[in-house]
């Protein structure tokens, strides 16, 4: 089930000012070793370890096909791909990455 929790909009000047939504809540996070002992107990022929192996070479694999530029499709969960977050150049020739690039981060 879904655990979320109710807010209201208080930014002003917002179209949505005053509304109510919903937003997901975190119970907890699960590891790569807790998710891993989760599928070895879902009548599975492969050990806990056997799986950690498998989960750990694919985050390493996806980190490394995202970085060349590729997104990573896991059909009913994400796509992987990466996003970056610039600050503004006022022409094409004063755009520099080492100035102008903030942050990188993995979307999902």
């Amino acid at each position: 089930m879904l655990h979320y929790k109710i807010y209201q909009n208080t930014t002003k000047g917002n179209k949505a000012y005053g509304k109510w939504f919903a937003r997901a809540t975190v119970n907890q996070t699960i590891d790569l070793d807790k998710l891993a002992e989760h599928m070895a107990n879902h009548n599975t022929p492969y050990s806990k370890g056997a799986i950690y192996g498998v989960l750990t070479d694919m985050v390493n694999c996806i980190r490394e096909l995202v970085l060349d530029g590729n997104a990573v499709k896991i059909p009913n969960l994400a796509i992987f791909s990466a996003g970056i977050t610039t600050a503004p150049a006022s022409t094409p020739e004063a755009f520099k990455p080492s100035a102008n690039i903030k942050s990188v981060h993995l979307r999902a």
